[in-house]
């Protein structure tokens, strides 16, 4: 899915606009979401989750009007070598847009996925990811849901679903034709100073971006990493008078 096209930019404002409140999937429906065994270092995950608002999040929220295509997209730790880690993957470079942008695995609702505004994000999320990676969805477990956020430029409505990594699968590129790489990213370099910088794009928005694992973690996917960190707790000082040039156009 293209959803790293767009910086997110974060405000503290806590209350939303008419038309723009939080709409969370209900935590007992069909059993998809359940907090229950966790670790205890997700926790501050979980509990922002909850609690966190749009505009907390970014100031691009879905149309009043209900237009946008509906997406989801997984935001699945991990636990492995090095302690807590997020999966990505990176868009083949032979892609016409977006070509070989990190992103989180998701894309479009399908019909069959369920009604959007409930257990629908959470179905495609699961399933998306285990068509663009090769996840085993069972060794998943879906813990929260963040308020649904808005890419203008490529018009989607984009629910990001979390999940813990509790049986950890085998993953990959499953088709290289659109995937270059699958990889996890420990949540320690996530936070680390020297892996932080304030992403410049051309259009002259700017956004936060990650250095990490030999790629440059910008837009949509490092401004919902960027909230994470900070809401759980996890964010550490950085400077972000440093800036990165992202010097091709999308």
């Amino acid at each position: 899915m293209t959803h790293a096209n767009h910086t997110t930019s974060t405000t503290s404002t806590a209350n939303t606009p008419g038309g723009a409140h939080r709409t969370a999937p209900d935590g007992a429906m069909n059993g998809l979401l359940s907090t229950e065994g966790l670790p205890p270092w997700l926790t501050p995950v979980a509990r922002a989750a909850e609690t966190i608002e749009p505009l907390q999040l970014s100031r691009f929220l879905p149309p009043e009007s209900g237009a946008g295509r509906q997406s989801a997209v997984l935001v699945l730790f991990g636990e492995g070598e090095r302690g807590p880690e997020l999966l990505l993957m990176e868009r083949a470079g032979s892609l016409r847009s977006h070509a070989g942008q990190p992103s989180f695995p998701g894309g479009s609702l399908d019909p069959e996925d369920g009604d959007p505004r409930t257990d629908g994000p959470l179905r495609a999320a699961l399933r998306e990811a285990e068509e663009e990676t090769g996840l085993d969805p069972r060794g998943v477990q879906l813990f929260g849901v963040l308020p649904r956020l808005f890419i203008p430029v490529s018009d989607f409505v984009v629910t990001p679903v979390l999940g813990w990594w509790r049986v950890p699968s085998p993953v990959g590129a499953v088709d290289l034709n659109e995937t270059a790489r699958v990889f996890t990213v420990p949540v320690a370099d996530l936070t680390d100073p020297a892996n932080r910088a304030t992403a410049v794009h051309p259009r002259g928005h700017s956004g936060p971006a990650f250095l990490v694992e030999s790629a440059l973690v910008w837009g949509f996917t490092a401004g919902v990493i960027d909230r994470i960190l900070h809401f759980a707790g996890w964010e550490r000082p950085w400077d972000r008078s440093r800036q990165v040039p992202l010097d091709w156009r999308a």
